[in-house]
């Protein structure tokens, strides 16, 4: 057991996190957190135990606290009996440690009847700490819980702190942004019953003078949940950040019956020592980890029909669609919504999951293998939590929809939403996907959610008329997640698509179930660009599902060359959704080319370690791709300055410096036979000649 005394010690494959017993053993304090050895030493919280106004439990750097030993700064969980007074006043009563890997703190509150658990957790292969909380109801009377985070992270900041998030909105999701925080709050959330498209479960913390790239130490937080959600960044006396991060009941409280416990989401807790980019590899690092076997399984190239046909869908067209993408190397074809009965447009059909027979007059199955017959694999978009008021599913069951008695419904999309929290529609909705997936030859399956929950009721349940009881937010989670779980389970070749409108359900519990996610529902170029460079920076390359389209700028309207879009789409997951039986003779031999060379590198770039190159807002931007063992480099650049492709000076190409190469190591372009040393790479850069017809390339180096 790596303690001594009231210490413990955690480490994951480079990093150490310290905790100790703080306030004379009454809460769990943050002693250290960074790379082997920094626990050696002073702990940079230490602070004078002196205080004016506040309590010495509100400036202590406590891991998890309760307001009543924390009244003034900002408490962690706010507990009480129903009708009683706010607050619990805990004491520690044990602790265990499986070597350096797992630690339990427990504190009980005998008069309140609640004992809270702090659970550690290192992930073996990267430099991650997951943390989470459980709260059991030990006492003869329920607890109410108006705020029960999931953990509470400290870091030591100097001259304040630079809090870089990700925001945005639908079609613009994943910017990033940052914003200096000296003394006040900094808090963002979702309350749509999913990560959400304006505000994302993620946060990294540095010093604010320090930059953000390069030899920074930079923590980072990541929320891992499918629902309402909060982060909240105090600056504290003394100079400290605590971020506390956790769920939101829809009730706006949850009450724990005796002898019930209620489990947190867990929250994952990262470090690096070389910035925002070091940070984004560690996410990476973990991302893979939650894939599992199925990172081993490749990522196929996909054709979706939605971009070219709409709701319009029938057997002719699609196959036509099938067999050009065939042609360009397309190794799937997914039929997207408007293929099932009552479906003309976004009105009706939603929860009749059947497919349409006047759209396939020769019976669905011979369409299915007609495209297979092609050497495509099949994939169906599927929306498993809406139901249109048109359907013969609410016909027969109107109790499944949230709603509240006596007042209005307010359709988004024109669709309602599903109460997946309730088993009797979490087994509707598995038995549908079962017939579907047990009936058809189908091994892709898209799971969109395209509205958020509004009238958020359950009336007549027999939990009762008070809605503290129905947490309808964590019900539907757990639905959401039982079924994904299910298919995992049920249905382990088909691969599994997640998507909510775009990016409003993108975070590890989502990703563990899942192969790959869709950003966004914007595929125009830049703005496509910028969406998948903040993305980066939370999330690993083999999640992104990119498409090529011939979608124009919404945000950044310029125009950019057909190679533009297919090296951005490239760079994750790659994916083809223009109306290709439009393109050119031209258009699609080069649509051939670079499928060919996606094919050549993609291991590269799902398996590999990630250096952001700049940023959409400078001239040329890229990303460079290592491949573990360092035998390949694949960087893909892009000209995102002025439209006839002119260099900052005439005549002068453009450079990306590389990073993390050996600069005694040669490397050599697998295209031109141009060799580079790795000091001339990192040092003066890969060169690119940009001109108004070439504004992207994709460059693969070999070390020789």
């Amino acid at each position: 057991m790596t303690a001594h005394d009231d210490r413990w010690l955690l480490r994951t494959d480079t990093t150490t996190y310290a905790v100790t017993l703080g306030g004379d053993g009454r809460w769990a304090e943050l002693a250290a957190w960074g790379p082997h050895g920094a626990e050696d030493g002073p702990s940079p919280l230490e602070r004078s135990r002196r205080t004016h106004f506040i309590t010495p439990a509100d400036t202590a750097p406590a891991e998890y606290i309760p307001y009543g030993l924390r009244p003034f700064t900002g408490a962690d969980l706010i507990a009480s009996r129903p009708g009683g007074d706010r607050g619990s006043w805990w004491r520690f009563t044990g602790a265990a440690q499986d070597q350096d890997r797992a630690l339990r703190l427990e504190f009980t509150d005998d008069l309140l009847g609640l004992r809270t658990t702090l659970h550690y957790r290192t992930v073996p292969g990267t430099d991650v700490v997951l943390r989470w909380t459980e709260l059991t109801c030990t006492g003869e009377t329920e607890v109410r819980l108006e705020r029960f985070d999931s953990a509470a992270v400290n870091v030591p900041v100097q001259g304040g702190a630079r809090l870089t998030y990700l925001a945005g909105q639908w079609s613009q999701e994943f910017q990033l942004k940052d914003v200096r925080l000296e003394r006040g709050r900094f808090e963002t959330e979702s309350t749509q019953g999913s990560a959400g498209h304006a505000y994302h479960p993620w946060l990294a913390i540095q010093d604010a003078a320090a930059p953000a790239e390069g030899a920074t130490p930079t923590y980072g937080i990541a929320l891992e949940w499918s629902g309402n959600w909060r982060i909240t960044a105090d600056a504290e006396p003394g100079g400290s950040v605590r971020v506390r991060a956790g769920r939101v009941p829809h009730e706006g409280a949850v009450r724990l019956a005796p002898g019930a416990t209620l489990v947190t989401p867990r929250l994952a807790c990262a470090f690096s020592p070389d910035g925002l980019g070091g940070l984004a590899r560690v996410w990476h690092r973990y991302e893979r980890h939650l894939t599992g076997a199925r990172i081993d399984r490749p990522r196929k190239v996909l054709y979706n029909s939605w971009e070219a046909t709409g709701f319009d869908v029938d057997a002719a067209g699609q196959l036509e669609l099938a067999r050009t993408a065939a042609e360009l190397g397309a190794e799937l074809f997914v039929v997207d919504d408007g293929w099932f009965t009552g479906r003309p447009d976004d009105r009706g059909g939603l929860g009749d999951w059947d497919p349409d027979p006047a759209e396939f007059p020769g019976g669905f199955d011979r369409f299915v293998e007609d495209v297979r017959a092609l050497g495509l694999d099949f994939g169906l978009w599927v929306e498993p939590e809406g139901i249109s008021p048109r359907s013969g599913l609410y016909a027969e069951h109107p109790e499944w929809v949230y709603r509240i008695d006596g007042r209005p419904a307010t359709l988004v999309r024109n669709q309602l939403l599903l109460d997946l929290g309730r088993e009797d529609v979490q087994d509707f909705v598995t038995g549908t996907l079962d017939r579907l997936l047990d009936s058809h030859a189908v091994s892709y399956l898209k799971w969109d959610m395209n509205r958020p929950p509004t009238e958020r009721g359950r009336p007549g349940h027999p939990a009762g008329p008070d809605p503290e009881l129905h947490d309808l937010d964590a019900a539907h989670v757990a639905g959401y997640l039982r079924v994904l779980d299910h298919l995992r389970t049920a249905h382990p070749h088909v691969t599994v698509e997640g998507c909510a409108g775009g990016g409003a359900r993108v975070e590890h519990a989502t990703l563990a179930r899942t192969d790959v996610v869709w950003p966004s529902d914007n595929t125009a170029p830049l703005d496509r660009l910028r969406i998948q460079y903040g993305y980066l920076h939370a999330h690993a390359p083999h999640t992104m599902s990119s498409w090529v389209t011939d979608a124009p700028g919404i945000f950044d309207p310029r125009p950019r060359s057909l190679a533009f879009r297919f090296v951005s789409s490239l760079t994750g997951v790659l994916g083809i959704g223009a109306d290709i039986r439009r393109w050119t003779p031209e258009q699609r031999a080069e649509a051939a080319r670079w499928i060919a060379r996606y094919k050549e590198i993609r291991d590269v770039v799902h398996h590999g370690e990630v250096h952001l190159l700049g940023s959409p807002e400078d001239p040329t931007c890229g990303i460079q791709y290592e491949e573990p063992g360092s035998a390949r480099l694949v960087v893909a650049a892009w000209n995102t300055g002025p439209l006839d492709g002119a260099p900052l000076v005439p005549g002068r190409a453009a450079r990306l410096r590389l990073r993390g190469l050996r600069p005694d190591a040669v490397y050599a372009d697998t295209a031109t036979g141009i060799r580079y040393s790795g000091a001339h790479l990192l040092h003066s850069g890969l060169p690119f000649a940009w001109t108004a017809e070439r504004d992207a390339e994709l460059t693969v180096l070999a070390r020789q």
